[in-house]
């Protein structure tokens, strides 16, 4: 490193610097890092780097470390740091540091009668650190990659495998997918970070485990014969699932009573995003819609990995302070997004002026109130134009609805919120784009079996007011009020024997509906069978990340 990096961000009380200092006469190699206060004067600051730099010359003077050096290793070496403009001016030394750094771009350091660099804010790594559990066969990579002024496409990744005392370079991306041959060794990932104009400090980071063996084969494995190619021109390819968030699944309660039967090391998010990454991957989807997102998975993990594959996220939160929620994947060389925009249904029943019908019917039951304002439940609204096929929009619908054994008619109340808000959406949309054949497809854990109400509207258009899911429970029945939806609708891939399978409960809750006069179904990726879900007792297991199990589905513009 022949520069001195400087990161000096505005608003800042700090500023860090990260400096090379080579000099064989003195037996030095060394990287110094100081973190120091804006205000400090430029003398005090010089002054610490001189010391510090004594300090391990001296050390091994002392130790004999260098006996070849050409000098008296009886007195302490002491020399004088200044700091020059680009003229080579002496930097007035009663200056503080902010004053300098922020005013002189072309900085240098004389030391030893040695020029360094002073390079301010370009790019640099902050944090970067490597997953507790290295799998093989499943991708790795940073999970925390904090940078500033860092354009990642730009940066340079070197991946190495510890063997005996040398590191063999292994991969050259942000992702690494270890090897039989890595099992057992310590990876380390190099990077140095990019922009269009600059390059910052090199960092490293070592992994604290080694790899280990991951499970031999998955079934969604087996699933990726249905995937192995990508498709084009006027087909495409989505996917939902729900991947089941960290946030429910970090607790004693879950491990002991609700998934007993799966390894807690099975339950630790480290381990299940390695699946589920390798999972998505494999599938080459081209709209990938999910549940139960995990806001940290969403920024560390599936955005960092999946977009060096092309593809770009929008992640919704759900309303109330969960810090869970929807997320819509798009291949972005296939699909550009229009807009995104999310409602929480509790929030906007008695305030939306489309949902006043609704608010009509529940507002003098006090329990049905009582039950349906607090939800959290989130409608996700997506708009994405064709990019091979110019005169397509699709709007795309993602939810998961509220779960409880007793709310059949809660349930079947917001999926009429949201086909009324995507139909409100859809009128909107073809005023503005009258020459667009705009198609509708709505994703989803909908936590409702085919023979509930929540099937039929979508696949028939209506539900009366006798339908019996309004009565689940007799305190907070809905009365007189029927559904409609204008859209004609199917199930991509009909209705499912499991689509979630636990010990306490198996069936089809998740289903992608889709305007079937508008786009036909070409291929739907067979599910698991029976004996691959049991074979671990229940989902999660060690070979299913989740306890819902994907949908897939192939899909080509009529």
């Amino acid at each position: 490193m022949e520069n001195a990096y400087v990161r000096c961000l505005d608003g800042a009380e700090q500023f860090d610097m990260v400096m090379k200092y080579i000099n064989p006469t003195l037996g030095i190699d060394r990287e110094f890092n100081f973190k120091r206060q804006l205000t400090e004067p430029v003398d005090t600051f010089l002054n610490r780097i001189s010391v510090n730099i004594e300090k391990v010359i001296n050390k091994n003077l002392k130790k004999k470390k260098f006996k070849d050096l050409a000098i008296d290793n009886k007195n302490n070496i002491k020399f004088t740091l200044d700091l020059v403009n680009e003229q080579n001016e002496l930097i007035n030394r009663s200056l503080t540091c902010k004053e300098v750094f922020t005013n002189n771009p072309n900085l240098r350091i004389l030391i030893d009668n040695n020029l360094i660099n002073v390079k301010i804010n370009v790019p640099w790594i902050e944090k970067i650190t490597l997953s507790h559990t290295l799998l093989c066969g499943f991708p790795t990579y940073p999970t925390k990659f904090e940078a500033y002024f860092v354009d990642k496409s730009k940066c340079i990744f070197n991946w190495y495998r510890k063997q005996n005392d040398d590191w063999i370079k292994v991969g050259d991306r942000f992702f690494y997918i270890p090897t039989a041959y890595d099992v057992g060794h310590k990876l380390k990932l190099e990077v140095e970070p990019r922009n269009d104009t600059n390059i910052g400090p090199s960092v490293e980071c070592e992994s604290t485990v080694e790899v280990k063996y991951g499970p031999t084969l998955c079934p969604f494995e087996t699933r990726h014969q249905f995937t192995n190619n990508k498709l084009s021109e006027n087909k495409f390819r989505v996917v939902t699932y729900n991947i089941l968030a960290d946030l429910y699944c970090d607790s004693d309660y879950t491990r002991e009573t609700l998934y007993p039967y799966c390894p807690p090391e099975a339950l630790d998010i480290d381990y299940r995003k390695q699946l589920i990454l390798k999972e998505l991957i494999g599938y080459k989807a081209d709209l990938i819609c999910l549940q139960e997102v995990d806001e940290k998975v969403f920024t560390y993990d599936l955005i960092p990995v999946l977009s060096e594959l092309g593809y770009s996220g929008i992640f919704h939160k759900k309303g109330g302070t969960v810090t869970e929620g929807l997320c819509c994947l798009y291949d972005s060389n296939r699909f550009k997004n229009i807009s995104s925009e999310v409602i929480i249904f509790g929030e906007q029943i008695n305030k939306n002026d489309i949902f006043i019908e609704y608010w009509r019917k529940i507002r003098t039951n006090a329990k049905l109130m009582d039950r349906v304002l607090p939800r959290t439940t989130a409608l996700q609204v997506n708009v994405f134009e064709s990019a091979d096929c110019n005169n397509e929009i699709l709007v795309v619908g993602n939810t998961h609805l509220y779960f409880h054994p007793d709310a059949d008619h809660i349930r079947l109340f917001q999926a009429g919120l949201a086909m009324t808000y995507l139909q409100h959406s859809i009128e909107q949309l073809k005023l503005k784009h009258k020459d667009k054949r705009i198609t509708l497809m709505f994703c989803g854990d909908f936590n409702s079996v085919p023979e509930c109400g929540i099937y039929k509207l979508m696949t028939t258009g209506s539900v009366s007011e006798d339908e019996p899911d309004w009565s689940s429970n007799m305190e907070e029945q809905i009365k007189d009020l029927s559904l409609r939806q204008p859209f004609k609708m199917a199930s991509a891939c009909g209705t499912p024997k499991f689509t979630n399978y636990t010990t306490d409960f198996a069936d089809c809750l998740d289903y992608i509906f889709y305007q079937c006069d508008q786009v036909s179904v070409i291929q739907y990726v067979p599910l698991p069978l029976l004996q691959e879900l049991t074979y671990h007792t229940a989902l999660p297991s060690i070979v299913f990340p989740s306890d819902h199990i994907a949908l897939i589905a192939d899909f080509q513009w009529q």
